[in-house]
């Protein structure tokens, strides 16, 4: 602990004495904000949206100008200014901005598709609440490429997924460049009003500096961006415009994979022809209505491979566009925090379970073949969302999936058996600012109702209710803070359902040793607790901090239309962070962080305390860096033996660090580095992930990211054995490697027309030796903790492992091999065409190719023979057409 503390100031010591001390002083008080009074012009006068400002509407206002810079220089003269113009009639909202530019030859134009925000780019941020809270950015580069963001919390949630139909067009000339907007009022939110003022930012980032320049002054130590807004006047008698949009779709798609002998089911081709209505109503100028009629949930990229060898569900993130809009109003994570180690991923409600893969599976005799559904149709969804003009944030969504049945072939005759039943998902929201938006107190509620649970099915539960209370507070000038929520669940089934929930990898109630969790068999019903509480500052000066507790009760349980990796967890966590403000000869910015974490479980037991310290570095030459170094002298785990005892783990050390070019050049690299190892040798890992990306010319990025780990746990979990009433806890030390590699291409015909590439081979594999039962699992020695099995006492034959503990030649139990060798290669080319805007054409081929490869061989051998051998891949292609009509 000595050294580490030596090693934690050090670090510190050397941080402050190496970057210079800015004499600036920091924001004491709240910043004058600055006023553009806007004026109306007939539609008569109404600009063409070409990027040449000569318009005569234009002539009815001033330029704006006097930005300062943000980054990395804050509140200094930019290197070049930038001014904009602001014009409206009933229907739309006109800006003008000129980035002035004395070299426009340098002006980079780089080609993305939407939300790139590659090269040169201007943006403004319209707050039209006026709530300091939420705004709608609209942003374009140099080379045309639209980006839309909607902000909400602040500035620190911010949803690049919204996708508005708005118009724009640029322009270079000997002064720089030019782009003009026309933004219709149906795409941003407001109320009615005589006269309305908005929040307004305008921004420029200038690439080939890496300067970011804004019209509103934005300190580096702001506690918020939405807050930190100038003021837009001048909105005389604006009418609210109701939004109406109705969007139809048609996907044809075509399926080829390697036909099976005798299974009818698997004749080497399937197709599908599909048709689906998407609809967006304006109820009122603040609230929308989406609706979706047997939607297409697709989604374009495949999910990237993974290998969990501690029995927890990984978490993929949302990619389905009908998820992914406006999802901010539903996101309720249960233990946000900025030391981070607290089950982030954690959430009220996670999307992906709707429309998921069918949970159950049919029972089948020998020489029976099986049709199994890989997802659950959503036969429609609704999402109600808005922010009413006395504050209130309003989230509601409720969706349908449909019965899934597996149809199973004897060869003479089909039967059908239920593999996921009707459900009913439903989830609403509510937050109230008060105090001028410097508090605010909300809740959600979940609904997850299933229909007919025949004995198939019987252990998902029949209704499942999650519910929250959530609030923060903030004062002096918003740079403290103290929020949390508090959440509760519960779920009703068959003593089947509640007793599998019981014994799962979330709760493992079936511990040996707990006196506090114990299986009952006769109970319909869980209900659990969890929250998080937390105190912070964030701005007005160097130093920043976090600290709090989060706790998770042992019935607690999510996972129907949330995701949760574990119960039986009480945690608190604090951070405290340091960072310049100023640039020097040696950085634009650093910042250093320390954090500690200490966690019980509901029975008292301490499983563990961590140290880390860390540190970020924006060199002088844009190039980035990091290394962090966690020491955690004391560990427990309840899980590790997966219904076995508390286990004692080996103190550890672990590190991280990266490195990463400008990524203003046309070529970039990356190294990302971490690791960890046990002071006793017990265990070890590494992971390595080299990146590269090119870009010859404006068009066309390339880039490939290798990765390469290594895992050698010596206590690794096999299996729980029986005998003779009494338990066995079989592990065994585990060496596996996992190598793998993405592969993009994006070229950008025109900001309308791209074609994407992604790819991604995938090897993992693990070898078994070593067999032993945790005899001592709270020995302070691994030695002790451990019964090994001699060469005499353990044999392998035919792939199985036969023990003989007691050498009295009666073998006592067996086991599989659980050797492994995973092998996919899973890739996606996809031609996107947006026609006009808010309609488009996708084109999508999709070749998934996965197998068993022998976990004898090399890493390479293995995924060679899968990828290139005789196996016929999955090849999925498709056209999916859209139309929006704006009403």
């Amino acid at each position: 602990m000595k050294v580490f503390s030596f090693a934690f100031c050090t670090c510190l010591l050397v941080q402050l004495i190496g970057s210079a001390q800015d004499s600036t002083t920091t924001k004491t008080t709240t910043l004058p904000k600055k006023q553009y009074t806007t004026k109306f012009l007939n539609q008569t006068e109404s600009p063409q949206i070409d990027g040449i400002i000569d318009d005569i509407g234009w002539n009815l206002v001033d330029w704006e100008s006097g930005f300062t810079e943000q980054r990395p220089d804050e509140n200094t003269p930019p290197d070049h200014q930038t001014k904009f113009k602001i014009v409206y009639d009933e229907k739309f909202l006109y800006v003008a901005i000129r980035a002035l530019d004395s070299e426009p030859d340098k002006i980079e134009r780089r080609l993305s598709r939407r939300d790139g925000f590659e090269g040169d780019w201007v943006a403004i941020f319209i707050d039209s609440y006026h709530d300091e809270r939420t705004a709608f950015g609209f942003i374009v580069t140099a080379a045309g490429v639209k980006g839309d963001v909607f902000e909400s919390n602040n500035g620190s949630n911010e949803d690049d997924s919204w996708n508005p139909i708005w118009y724009t067009k640029t322009n270079i000339d000997e002064e720089g460049w030019t782009a003009e907007m026309k933004i219709p009022m149906s795409q941003i939110k407001f109320s009615k009003s005589s006269e309305l003022v908005w929040g307004l930012q305008i921004m420029r980032r200038l690439f080939r500096e890496e300067e970011r320049s804004v019209w509103q002054r934005l300190p580096q130590d702001t506690p918020g961006f939405v807050s930190e807004f100038g003021l837009l006047r001048g909105l005389i008698n604006l009418e609210p415009q109701k939004q109406l949009e109705i969007q139809p779709y048609g996907v044809a798609k075509l399926e080829s994979f390697e036909a099976e002998e005798g299974n009818p089911f698997r004749d080497g081709r399937d197709s599908q022809l599909t048709v689906g209505l998407d609809a967006k109503v304006g109820i009122t100028n603040d609230l929308t209505l989406d609706l979706t009629i047997n939607p297409d949930f697709g989604q374009v990229e495949a999910d990237p491979s993974a290998i969990a060898l501690d029995g927890f569900q990984i978490f993929f993130r949302e990619q389905r566009p009908f998820f992914v809009e406006n999802k901010n109003i539903f996101d309720y994570q249960v233990s946000r925090s900025e030391a981070g180690n607290t089950f982030g991923s954690d959430n009220l409600f996670y999307s992906r379970r709707i429309g998921r893969s069918p949970q159950g599976f049919p029972d089948t005799a020998d020489e029976e073949f099986v049709d199994q559904p890989e997802n659950t149709p959503i036969l429609g969804a609704a999402k109600f969302s808005g922010k009413t003009e006395s504050g209130w944030s309003i989230g509601v969504l409720e969706s349908v999936t449909a019965r899934r049945n597996a149809v199973i072939d004897n060869g003479t005759e089909q039967r059908k058996e239920i593999v996921e039943p009707l459900t009913n998902y439903f989830v609403g929201r509510l937050q109230k600012d008060f105090n001028d938006q410097k508090t605010f107190v909300g809740g959600i509620f979940t609904a997850t109702n299933r229909d007919r649970l025949s004995e198939n099915v019987d252990f998902l539960h029949r209704a499942a209710y999650t519910g929250g209370l959530d609030f923060k507070h903030q004062w002096n000038e918003r740079d403290w803070y103290a929020g949390g929520n508090v959440i509760f669940s519960r779920v009703d089934g068959s003593t089947t359902s509640i007793q599998s929930t019981q014994e799962s990898i979330t709760h493992l109630f079936q511990r040996a040793g707990a006196e506090h969790v114990s299986v009952d068999t006769t109970r319909t019903s869980l209900t659990g607790t969890g929250g998080n509480l937390q105190l912070g500052k964030v701005g007005n000066g160097h130093w920043k901090f976090e600290t709090g507790a989060t706790w998770r009760s042992p019935e607690l349980e999510l996972n129907d239309v949330g995701f949760q990796r574990q119960a039986d967890d009480i945690r608190h966590y604090t951070w405290v962070g340091y960072q310049t403000l100023k640039p020097d000869s040696i950085f634009r910015q650093v910042g250093i962080n320390y954090n500690h974490w200490s966690v019980w479980d509901f029975a008292g037991n301490h499983n563990s305390l961590q140290f880390n310290t860390n540190s970020w570095q924006n060199w002088k030459n844009n190039w980035f860096s990091n290394l962090g170094v966690t020491v955690q002298p004391e560990q427990y785990s309840n899980f590790a033996l997966r219904g076995g005892p508390r286990l004692r783990l080996s103190p550890e050390i672990s590190f991280f660090n990266g490195v990463e070019s400008d990524g203003r050049k046309k070529l970039q690299l990356s190294y990302f580095h971490n690791g960890s190892r046990a002071t006793d040798n017990s265990y070890n890992n590494y992971n390595a992930e080299f990146g590269i990306s090119y870009q010859p010319f404006n068009a066309l990025r390339l880039s490939a990211s290798p990765a390469y780990s290594i895992n050698n746990d010596k206590l690794q979990f096999v299996d729980n054995i029986d005998l003779a009433g009494e338990t066995t806890y079989l592990n065994g030390t585990v060496d596996q490697r996992t190598l793998s590699m993405s592969l993009r291409l994006n070229y950008t015909i025109n900001p309308n027309l791209t074609i994407q590439y992604w790819g991604q081979p995938f090897i993992s594999r693990g070898r078994y030796s070593d067999f032993k039962e945790v005899s001592t699992p709270l020995a302070k020695k691994f030695d002790d903790r451990i019964l090994r099995y001699t060469g005499n006492q353990i044999s392998l034959s035919d792939d199985t492992y036969s023990v003989d503990r007691n050498l009295d030649g009666i073998t006592d139990f067996s086991f599989n091999n659980p050797d492994f060798s995973f092998v996919q290669f899973q890739s996606n080319l996809v031609v996107r065409w947006e026609y006009i805007p808010g309609s488009e054409i996708f084109l999508v081929w999709s070749q998934d190719v996965s197998g068993d490869g022998n976990p004898q061989n090399k890493l390479f051998d293995s995924l060679g023979n899968t990828i290139f051998g005789d196996d016929k891949p999955q090849n999925i292609f498709l056209i999916k057409a859209t139309y929006r009509f704006i009403l």
